[in-house]
């Protein structure tokens, strides 16, 4: 056996296991320890200053210098107490990860520790070392984080993490937090707006989140054997083991050991961090888990989210194991997504998707649900690209996760309730008539989560009182996907007022005014609701035919930012102006350039300096046995077809490397970086990958097992 291999599955073998303890037996005994909560500050600022910290987290106000200076000096005395010695600005660039950079509490010319609120409110990074799609030169370095205080501060490694914005010097946004934040007020202004159709003590509506995140964990040591998982964060070799998943058997099975002793690990920190880690659980595939929190405001969910990868990832190296985050680590086997739970929630208490037994709750429920399904069938093509990544192009309809193809799911119940509506002809309310009675509203139960099944194949879908947008990949920043979906809400909402505005002026009651525009809304956005299997060839064919699109490759998904459209929508609601939608459009394109320039890189790296190798030094010992069987008269027919199949089979890989270095280098040379990603999608990737796998992964069958140089699936999957 191969030594590095042969090494790597001794060690795991003798893994010693690693328990979890925790801080004590009651969860709620730590929960939030290491957070600077609004309690902290109630408790630690004086009443004048916690009560402008509150009126800027709660209404937006500003922190003036005097205020910032308080609160870094009652945080520098807390992160002190628990033996912080840095602080940083937690940040998220669009590299995909979080950013920081520590700075000390301790003066050494003072010789005491200082932390002023300068210090707190602003810190200046480098803008031009982060992607900025051109927006900086790498001569103007100048960029700036700033607090962002609806976001709790936090400690992680001994080190006080202030939640920050990212933005450039002339003031572009150079993050994920800064659109989303964005995102919610501009939805906030349109939703109270809406909201106050029907009550008028709504003041604020607040995006809500919950992020299932699913995920791989394998043996470190193994991991370590892998170029391919280093380097790209998948395995591009691989054949599938002779039992993968097809029993259904791991699905919410007994959580291996290892596995559990990290999850308890995990969650206690993330407890002690204020992330509601909720749930855990066996995933579909071997080695495949989740883990989900409870729901939370959407900018806490996804710095949240954020963090809790990054955990998962430190605590995973204390338990000798490794995540993968990669949507498709594996192929064949099920990938990873993301599962964002969507719901709006206003300062009264109630979810606006959740229907009720009252009539005019669930007219004000139906407009939310009707005018969201408008704004994903509006904007399918932005909603798609806001998904689009080198790693989920892997997932994405792949018969395991929802397709390409954006559709939403209602059920039953729901369908029924809006083909009626739509149906109804002329209303006449005549005295004593009900008018939700006529329309079908009232029939809408009260539990709405029980009468309807679950599609997992939907890429969005109604699950009782939130829409569930299930086509988010593993690994991405939610904040970008989540940001779309707001403001193409808000967009909605925002035309549907002027719609009931309109309507009214022609002489209707706000009611009637109300139910007119829903059906007409109803009839324009049928074609987006889907209620069947979405892996079928047949709902491919039918989404065609009512002109969806199937965009399976993300430089073609991306082509929507260079819309009209598109960059009317964001500028309309201050999102991004022209100049950062673009510089966004261009980063994506070189992310996915580089990540697919990667791959190919290391397949041929693989194949060249490990599978091609091994396979002729293994060819040759066939060929001296075949020999050694002919000179004694023996039959070596079984032999010689084996070596003539490993000829083929190596012929074809190294013909197909040096064609993909060709391509390659001629794609390099090109200056467009559009036209660029799309000859890395279709003269690379979708010319070249699948051929030299398949050939790879028939050595795999054909070299004794003694020999092959990379650890396989079922010791990666299986072995914990």
């Amino acid at each position: 056996m191969a030594t590095l291999r042969q090494e790597a599955l001794k060690m795991v073998q003798n893994r010693e296991r690693v328990t979890a303890v925790a801080p004590s037996s009651k969860i709620s005994d730590y929960f939030g320890s290491q957070v600077f909560t609004l309690a902290e500050m109630k408790e630690s600022l004086a009443p004048s200053v916690y009560s402008k910290i509150s009126n800027a987290i709660e209404k937006g106000g500003k922190i003036d210098k005097n205020t910032a200076d308080e609160v870094a000096s009652a945080v520098k005395t807390w992160a002190l107490s628990k033996g912080v010695t840095h602080y940083t600005h937690w940040f998220q660039p669009l590299t995909g990860s979080t950013a920081e950079k520590h700075d000390t509490f301790f003066d050494a010319n003072a010789g005491i520790e200082k932390f002023k609120g300068s210090a707190l409110v602003q810190q200046e990074p480098d803008a031009s070392s982060f992607p900025n799609g051109g927006i900086r030169s790498t001569f103007e370095a100048r960029g700036y984080t700033a607090w962002d205080p609806t976001s709790p501060i936090f400690i992680f490694d001994k080190t006080l993490c202030i939640p920050t914005i990212f933005v450039a010097f002339t003031g572009e946004a150079l993050d994920y937090k800064t659109p989303l934040l964005k995102s919610i007020e501009a939805v906030n202004n349109a939703a109270v707006t809406t909201c106050q159709l029907f009550d008028r003590n709504v003041r604020k509506i607040t995006p809500s989140l919950g992020v299932e995140q699913e995920y791989f964990v394998i043996d470190r040591g193994l991991f370590a054997t892998r170029p391919d998982l280093i380097m790209a964060g998948r395995t591009v070799f691989g054949h599938n083991p002779a039992r993968g998943q097809q029993l259904d058997d791991h699905y919410f099975g007994s959580i291996p050991t290892r596995v559990k002793d990290f999850m308890q690990d995990f969650e206690v920190e993330a407890l002690r961090l204020g992330i509601p880690v909720s749930t855990r659980h066996n995933e579909v595939a071997p080695g495949q888990f989740e883990v989900a929190p409870l729901f939370e405001e959407i900018n806490k969910a996804t710095d949240h989210n954020q963090l809790l990868m990054d955990l998962m990832t430190k605590v995973a190296e204390k338990h000798h194991l490794k995540v993968l985050f990669h949507e498709k680590p594996f192929a064949g086997l099920n990938g990873s997504g993301k599962h964002n739970n969507w719901s709006l929630i206003t300062d009264t208490g109630v979810n606006l998707f959740q229907p009720s037994n009252s009539a005019r709750e669930n007219l004000q429920f139906l407009t939310f649900l009707v005018a969201t399904i408008k704004a994903v069938h509006d904007y399918d093509d932005l909603l798609r690209a806001s998904i689009a990544s080198a790693g989920n192009d892997w997932r994405l309809g792949a018969n395991e996760a929802p397709p390409a193809i954006i559709s939403v799911f209602l059920g039953s119940t729901l369908t029924s309730v809006l083909n009626e509506l739509e149906e109804n002809g002329e209303l006449k309310i005549e005295k004593g008539e009900n008018m939700y009675m006529k329309l079908g509203i009232s029939k809408i139960p009260e539990i709405i989560l029980d009468n309807t099944d679950r599609n997992r194949t939907s890429p969005f879908a109604f699950t009782g009182n939130k829409f569930e947008f299930r086509a988010v990949g593993s690994h991405a920043n939610v904040a970008g996907p989540m940001a779309v979906l707001n403001v193409i809400v808000a967009d909605t909402l925002k035309t549907f007022n002027a719609d009931v505005k309109n309507e009214m002026g022609k002489g209707k009651e706000k009611k009637i005014a109300i139910v007119n525009v829903l059906r007409k809304y109803i009839k324009e956005t049928k074609r987006i609701r889907f209620e069947g299997d979405g892996y079928s060839e047949e709902w491919a064919e039918e989404a065609q035919k009512r002109g969806l699109s199937n965009l399976k490759s993300t430089p073609f998904a991306l082509d929507v930012f260079k819309t009209d459209k598109s960059k009317d929508l964001f500028a309309r609601h201050k999102i991004f102006n022209h100049l950062e939608l673009d510089a966004r459009h261009e980063i994506m394109l070189e992310n996915y350039i580089m990540k697919v320039q990667i791959e190919s890189r290391v397949m041929g790296d693989l194949a060249l300096n490990h599978i091609i190798p091994t396979a002729v030094n293994y060819q040759n010992k066939l060929i001296e046995n075949a020999k050694g069987l002919k000179e004694l008269g023996l039959d070596n027919d079984a032999a010689v077809e084996t070596i003539k199949e490993i000829s083929g089979h190596l012929e074809s890989i190294k013909t197909n490397i040096n064609q993909m270095t060709d391509a390659r280098r001629r794609l390099n040379k090109i200056s467009d970086i559009e036209e660029k990603a799309k000859g890395y999608s279709t003269d690379v990737k979708d010319a070249f990958f699948d051929k030299i796998r398949y050939s790879v992964d028939k050595l795999e069958l054909l070299v004794d097992d003694e020999y092959w140089p990379l650890v396989k699936y079922r010791e990666m999957l299986f072995l914990k």
